[in-house]
C-alpha cells in the first residue's frame, strides 16, 4: 500500500511557519504538558566531534494529545563558513504518534529550531515579566533578533537596548530590531547600564564566563538566559540565581547538566531538588511571579518537547506545501 511522506524545505517552512502567536501558543501547551509527567522525553544525544570543530545534538519527545512526534539532528559544524558554509544545520523527521510511520522530511537547516527557542522565550516572558518598558538582549544573532520579537509579542515594549562584544554586529543588531518592531533600539555600550535600565533581559551567547553579573540584578528585572545548553558554557553568574526571588528551569534535569543551574550546582549555591519548571508555571501549579518588584531568572536550554510541538505544527500549517513523496 503506497502512503505519502510530505517533504518539505526551509523556503517551505519560512513561507507558511512565522514566529506568531499561534507559534508560541503551540510551544505553550508543549511545555505545559511537559509538566503533567506524561510527556516521554529522553535526555538529550549529543556528540563532539573535536577534530571538526564540530557537534551533533538529537532532540526527540513524545506528547500526549499530539498527532506526531520529531526526531531533530541538529548539527553545529564551526569551522565551516572559513569554507563557504554555514555552521549550522539539520533537520526533523516527523513520525505519526499513532503508526510510528514517517509522515514528513522536515529540511530546515536549524529554521524550525530558531522559531521554538524564540517562543519558548515568549512563552518565559509572558510567563514571567512584569510590564516591560524596557527590553536589553546581551548577543547580537539571529537569536538576539528572533527573542525580541517574539518577547514584543506577548509583553509589549517601548524601546530596545542591545549590547554585543562586537559594536558592529551590536549596531546591525539594533537597526534590524527597529526596522523589524517599528520601535526605538540602540546599542548600549555597557552590559551593567543595559540591565539597569531594563525590566526584561534576555541572554543570547554562547559565553563561557559570566556576561551578566549578580551585583546588576534590580528589583522589577526578569531573565530568560537562553545561551547555555550545553556544559562549559555559562552567561549568568551563579550568585545571580541563587540571588533571584524565583529561578526556573525549562528542564532541571538539562539545566543541572547543561544550564546555568550547573553552574550554581557547582558553586555549591544551589540544589536541584527544588527547582520549579516554566511548564509548573504555565500551568499555575506553582506560583511565578507575585508581585511587580520580584527578579526571576528562567533557564532555557531547550527541549525535545519544543521540536515535537514546532514540527507537528509545521506539518499541518504546510499541508499544501512542499514535495509528497510516495513510499
Amino acid at each position: 500500500m503506497a502512503r505519502k511522506v510530505r517533504v518539505l524545505t526551509e523556503t517551505d517552512l519560512r513561507r507558511t511557519v512565522p514566529l506568531d502567536h499561534e507559534a508560541i501558543a503551540v510551544v505553550e501547551r508543549a511545555f505545559a504538558t511537559l509538566a503533567t509527567g506524561k510527556v516521554v522525553m529522553p535526555p538529550i544525544l549529543s556528540m563532539e566531534i573535536e577534530d571538526a570543530n564540530g557537534e551533533v545534538d538529537v532532540k526527540t519527545a513524545y506528547i500526549p494529545g499530539f498527532d506526531g512526534f520529531a526526531i531533530k539532528v541538529s548539527p553545529g559544524f564551526f569551522d565551516n563558513p572559513k569554507l563557504g558554509l554555514p555552521s549550522l544545520n539539520g533537520l526533523m523527521i516527523l513520525f505519526s504518534a499513532k503508526t510510528g510511520l514517517v509522515e514528513a522530511l522536515l529540511m530546515d537547516n536549524g529554521y524550525l529550531t530558531d522559531v521554538r527557542t524564540a517562543a519558548a522565550g515568549a512563552v518565559a516572558a509572558k510567563a514571567l515579566a512584569p510590564e516591560v518598558h524596557t527590553a536589553g538582549v546581551i548577543g547580537t544573532g539571529m537569536q538576539a533578533r528572533l527573542q525580541m520579537q517574539a518577547a514584543h509579542l506577548v509583553r509589549p515594549f517601548q524601546q530596545v537596548l542591545v549590547w554585543g562584544r562586537d559594536a558592529d554586529k551590536a549596531q546591525a543588531c539594533a537597526q534590524d530590531l527597529s526596522q523589524t518592531l517599528g520601535l526605538p533600539a540602540r546599542v548600549e555600550t555597557n552590559p551593567a547600564d543595559l540591565v539597569a535600565q531594563s525590566q526584561l533581559v534576555v541572554t543570547t551567547t554562547p559565553a563561557r564566563t559570566p556576561v551578566l553579573q549578580a551585583e546588576w540584578l534590580h528589583p522589577g528585572l526578569h531573565i530568560t538566559a537562553m545561551g547555555s545548553d550545553q556544559a562549559g558554557k555559562n552567561e549568568v553568574a551563579p550568585t545571580a540565581l541563587a540571588r533571584a526571588d524565583l529561578y526556573v528551569a525549562d528542564r532541571v534535569s538539562q539545566c543541572a547538566t547543561l544550564g546555568e543551574l550547573r553552574s550554581a550546582i557547582a558553586a555549591g549555591l544551589m540544589t536541584a531538588d527544588t527547582v520549579p519548571e516554566l511548564g509548573q508555571v504555565v500551568r499555575a501549579s506553582i506560583t511565578g511571579r507575585t508581585h511587580a518588584d520580584q527578579i526571576t531568572i528562567c533557564d532555557l536550554t531547550g527541549t525535545g518537547a519544543q521540536d515535537t510541538a514546532i514540527a507537528t505544527h509545521a506539518l499541518a500549517k504546510s499541508e499544501n506545501s512542499g514535495i509528497a513523496l510516495d513510499l
